[in-house]
């Protein structure tokens, strides 16, 4: 294979360096869980990475300079990975398994200047599908070539090499009985090294035949896909770059195609819609803001009021999000009076949904006062506030149309799934449950002992302050006895601090 510029002459240390990454990948991965291991391995990808594409930032052709959001898409993908090392929720960690390789696909791909489509437009997608799957699939032949043209192809390379290794044996033959007197020596004289010495054995204990043979696959597996993963970066091909264009050409007719809406029509609809919104908001001024304080409606219950529509107004909310987006876009220009109602309408639509989920989100509150804090109900209550900045970005967008709204609502996203994962859900639900205890008395422990190492310091703190409470010394016994696994590579520090 002959390299088509000087820098692509370091292929050879790219894949010596992708195979020290999957033997890597295999040792703190198989079976053991996710830990600190997560952040090692991520930032062994990077040092693969910018090692690869050195040389290309900055400037060098095809790559004419990388935008910021290139290298902004680094802090959540590096923050997500830290997530394994701090928290313990078995949520989040199997949730980031799918979104922490996700956003380093899309970060690898914009800083690297391979996609004719901006990262928040859907047509990204396209590109990503590619990376992930078509290019790595392409170049799958060139590290299996590289690897056979290092091997010797005449009879007296492979008489060359017989030699090397015949003297590498008798190396190895004359160093072995003085390797056992030094050891020997070394152990005696320090007993740290003997204990290091005693344990070899047992690296190999519970280790199967197949086990060993699916680690090597595993290995290879990972070398050979990041390797062709990287070389679709550094080598994007015509071909791809003509499918392109041919993409964003029938992008560009559809567009000019599309269909839309009347302003009559549509503001039609948006009135009717809009009567009956508004006539919930009122009454829900009436009698939802006043529940808090024992205003219910006659034969109501508390929990039950608490309980009965919140799914109903989530899902009304949801729809409404469907109705908007044909609102911004599939409504044809009109006069500026009629641009004006159209914008009026939209914006009323978007006030009256934060109503529905103002509502939603103290319904759930009182719910969860009467029957305490779990993990679903905390979840639904970020994906409430989450619908209620997206609606508020919304409000924005109608009246600034330069804006581009899918870009702020990945952004909100990303950031939003940061949040999520960093407000450490699990001692939050451990954290008002104990406080709903000092106002109630009622506690479910048994719910706790459920959850991640996260709630052991809520739980001791509870220990502390109500001593009557027996079952809680069993509950953070419990939640220690889950854990995994105590190798390094799984070290965690919600882990570390419940066993101290």
């Amino acid at each position: 294979m002959r390299d088509p510029a000087p820098w692509q002459k370091k292929y050879g240390m790219m894949l010596m360096y992708a195979c020290l990454f999957g033997l890597a990948f295999q040792y703190v991965f198989v079976g053991r869980p996710a830990g600190v291991s997560v952040l090692i391995v991520v930032a062994g990808f990077y040092s693969l990475y910018f090692y690869a594409i050195k040389g290309r930032l900055g400037g060098f052709e095809p790559w004419e300079g990388q935008s910021k959001a290139g290298w902004l898409l680094l802090v959540p993908s590096v923050l997500l990975a830290l997530t394994y090392g701090l928290f313990a929720n078995r949520l989040f960690h199997t949730l980031n398994g799918l979104a922490l390789p996700l956003l380093i696909v899309m970060q690898t791909i914009v800083l690297s200047r391979n996609s004719k489509h901006a990262w928040y437009h859907a047509s990204f997608l396209q590109d990503m599908m590619r990376h992930v799957v078509g290019r790595p699939l392409a170049h799958v032949s060139v590290p299996l070539g590289m690897i056979k043209s290092w091997l010797p192809a005449k009879e007296n390379e492979r008489e060359a090499s017989r030699g090397k290794f015949a003297k590498i044996g008798v190396g190895l033959l004359l160093a072995a009985p003085i390797l056992f007197v030094i050891i020997s020596l070394l152990a005696s004289a320090d007993r740290i090294f003997l204990s290091w010495l005693t344990q070899i054995p047992n690296w190999f204990d519970g280790g199967s035949t197949f086990e060993v043979i699916f680690r090597i696959l595993l290995a290879i597996c990972v070398t050979i896909y990041i390797f062709c993963y990287l070389l679709g970066l550094l080598l994007p091909k015509n071909a791809e770059v003509d499918s392109i264009a041919k993409v964003e050409e029938i992008e560009l007719l559809e567009k000019n195609r599309k269909i839309q809406l009347d302003p009559l029509t549509a503001g039609t609809l948006l009135i009717c819609v809009n009567f009956v919104y508004v006539l919930f908001a009122i009454i829900q001024f009436s009698y939802l803001f006043g529940a808090a304080d024992g205003l219910l409606p006659d034969g109501v219950a508390y929990a039950e009021y608490a309980r009965r529509g919140f799914a109903e107004l989530v899902f009304v909310a949801l729809i409404n999000v469907a109705l908007l987006f044909p609102g911004l876009h599939w409504i044809r220009k009109s006069a500026q009076v009629g641009e004006l109602i159209r914008k009026v309408l939209l914006s009323l639509l978007v006030v009256c949904t934060l109503v529905m989920l103002s509502s939603a989100y103290s319904r759930l509150a009182l719910y969860e006062e009467a029957y305490g804090f779990t993990q679903t109900r905390l979840l639904v209550h970020g994906f409430m506030i989450f619908l209620g900045v997206l609606f508020i970005i919304a409000l924005y967008r109608i009246w600034v149309e330069k804006m581009s709204l899918s870009r702020a609502y990945i952004t909100s996203a990303i950031l939003a799934y940061l949040v999520m994962n960093y407000i450490n859900i699990d001692e939050r639900i451990a954290v008002n449950n104990t406080a709903r205890y000092e106002r109630t008395g009622i506690i479910d422990l048994a719910y706790l002992g459920d959850l991640s190492t996260d709630v052991v310091p809520a739980l001791r703190d509870l220990q502390i302050r109500h001593p009557e409470l027996v079952e809680v010394e069993l509950t953070i016994n419990r939640v220690i006895s889950g854990i995994d696994s105590d190798s390094w590579p799984s070290w965690n520090l919600s882990n570390y601090r419940a066993k101290r």
